[in-house]
């Protein structure tokens, strides 16, 4: 009998993850590759040229930038990184790795499947108010002392994780305008290299999401998540729910949009609104990327981050829940798509069948133009910038 439950079990959990794959499925493809088109014609070198100082115009560039980059996080991290060493500001790079985490298109696509579109909205504007809040502490309490102890350090060159990927510069380096670049070969070519190395380096994340996600929809009762999230204490639940969201969030070990389905399981379980989003803001200080930011930087610069990267996104969270509420905009209804799986002839599956099709012919130009498996396993291994891999120029 108990073997009988246990398969039953562990049917549920995986019937979950795929029932939420099938429907985000087009979306991810979708996001990755105008992800790419737009990584295709931005140059790694220019982002690092625009962010001199902590000026609100280098912030806003960098958090344009951000949003037109890769969505892994620990390619975001490195990438932060790399840039710092080479000259950036320490707050525009940090302003950056926030914006390519929390404002990217692909991110936006999946809330608004699996969430409604109430949290895509509370996500675009609770990421820029993150990052003005952000760089409005770093302005009050980082010293110059601790920045200048986190370059030495950052100028050691420890690893974390995706190195290669964050400086690998396949960018389209002709002139012209930019729906120019993107039609031209090498702008096709580009476009596929980094639509194959962005989902290379966040499949472990989506899937280990989903997975993770469907365990909880099935094991967890949604009883335990009311009381762990005070639902029935309206004006509690409020407050405690952007302060719990980041806790859940850097001991779930899943970043970038792998931390979207289990947003929509803490939904369904009783996490109030603002709760969601500083939830998903928080793949930023999971407990393996606060590793990598005690190698980069040092430990008391890592301590520092996670202190106010926990409260701006907690004060994020809670200010759009205010708002929100005072503008009727919060969902009555807890009916995120956390979902068993079917596959039934419908818009979903026209779409995942469309986009799966792109997805092969971007694959097919990958590997046609010379990317490989070799290239996907320097994902991990530095290099210098400037020098890219030298297929895409």
């Amino acid at each position: 009998m108990l073997a009988t439950d246990l398969i039953g079990s562990i049917s549920d959990a995986l019937s979950f993850a795929f029932g939420m794959f099938w429907e985000i499925l087009w979306a991810l493809i979708l996001g990755f590759a105008l992800s790419g088109a737009v990584q295709a014609v931005v140059s790694k070198g220019e982002m690092r040229r625009l962010l001199p100082d902590d000026s609100p115009r280098s912030i806003g560039i960098a958090s344009g930038l951000g949003a037109a980059s890769s969505s892994c996080s620990y390619a975001a991290v490195a990438l932060s990184r790399s840039l710092f060493r080479k000259g950036a500001d320490f707050t525009s790079s940090m302003a950056f790795q926030f914006a390519s985490t929390n404002l990217v298109i692909e991110l936006g696509i999946v809330m608004t499947l699996l969430l409604g579109w109430q949290f895509t909205l509370g996500e675009f504007l609770g990421g820029p108010l993150m990052i003005v809040l952000m760089a409005i502490a770093f302005r009050l309490f980082l010293s110059r002392r601790l920045v200048d102890e986190a370059r030495e350090t950052a100028d050691r060159g420890a690893l974390g994780k995706m190195e290669g990927h964050a400086e690998m510069d396949m960018s389209v380096q002709e002139r012209g305008s930019i729906w120019r670049r993107l039609a031209s070969p090498e702008g096709f070519t580009a476009t596929a290299d980094f639509f194959v190395m962005d989902w290379a380096a966040i499949w472990f994340d989506i899937f280990g999401g989903l997975l993770i996600a469907g365990a909880l929809a099935a094991w967890v009762p949604d009883s335990w998540w009311q009381s762990l999230f005070l639902e029935h204490h309206h004006t509690a639940a409020k407050l405690w729910g952007p302060l719990i969201g980041p806790l859940v969030a850097i001991f779930s070990f899943v970043c970038s949009i792998g931390n979207v389905p289990l947003a929509a399981v803490l939904w369904n379980g009783g996490i109030s609104f603002g709760g969601v989003l500083a939830f998903i803001f928080a793949d930023l200080i999971i407990l393996p990327i606060i590793d990598i930011y005690r190698k980069y930087y040092g430990w008391r610069m890592a301590g520092f981050l996670l202190v106010v990267f926990y409260v701006t996104m907690a004060a994020s969270g809670l200010i759009v829940e205010l708002v929100f509420d005072s503008l009727g905009l919060i969902p009555s209804e807890r009916n995120a798509k956390v979902i068993e799986a079917s596959v039934t002839w419908n818009y979903t599956t026209v779409l995942n069948i469309v986009f799966l099709t792109l997805a092969a012919v971007l694959v097919w130009r990958y590997f046609r133009r010379g990317g490989g498996i070799a290239m996907l396993r320097m994902m991990n291994t530095p290099m210098e910038m400037e020098h890219g891999h030298g297929h895409a120029h």
